[in-house]
């Protein structure tokens, strides 16, 4: 691919700002796909399609470790990514802290049993006598 190409689609990614917060949020490192939702106070359902694109456009790497799929970024391709990627989480630093500790204060529950009387005792669905 071309290097106009390239940064065309690289553009084109992080056209939407749900992708371009979920970049930054990464670019401190891996991350959960629960910690992303609770970040952004976005349903899986949209996190998943919006990383799906990330993916496609060849900026995020997934692992998976049991339930959870973990994504962090790849490695920049050139400079020009590296820079831009610096320069984004530099100047949106202050504006996402906040979605980053809430990110950071999410824990992902393995077993999906106890997430889902976890969510019920939330909801107050639970009997608790």
């Amino acid at each position: 691919m071309d290097q106009v190409k390239h940064y065309a689609e690289l553009f084109k990614a992080l056209s939407d700002e749900t992708r371009l917060k979920l970049v930054v949020l990464l670019f401190g490192g891996e991350m959960c796909v629960c910690q992303l939702e609770a970040a952004l106070g976005i349903s899986q359902t949209k996190a998943s399609r919006h990383l799906a694109i990330l993916r496609h456009a060849g900026l995020l790497r997934a692992r998976r470790d049991g339930l959870w799929i973990y994504y962090a970024l790849e490695e920049p391709k050139d400079a020009v990514e590296r820079a831009l990627f610096q320069n984004l989480s530099n100047s949106l630093q202050v504006e996402l802290s906040s979605m980053q500790d809430l990110a950071r204060k999410k824990t992902c529950i393995a077993d999906p049993l106890a997430s889902a009387v976890e969510s019920g005792s939330q909801m107050g669905l639970t009997d608790d006598r």
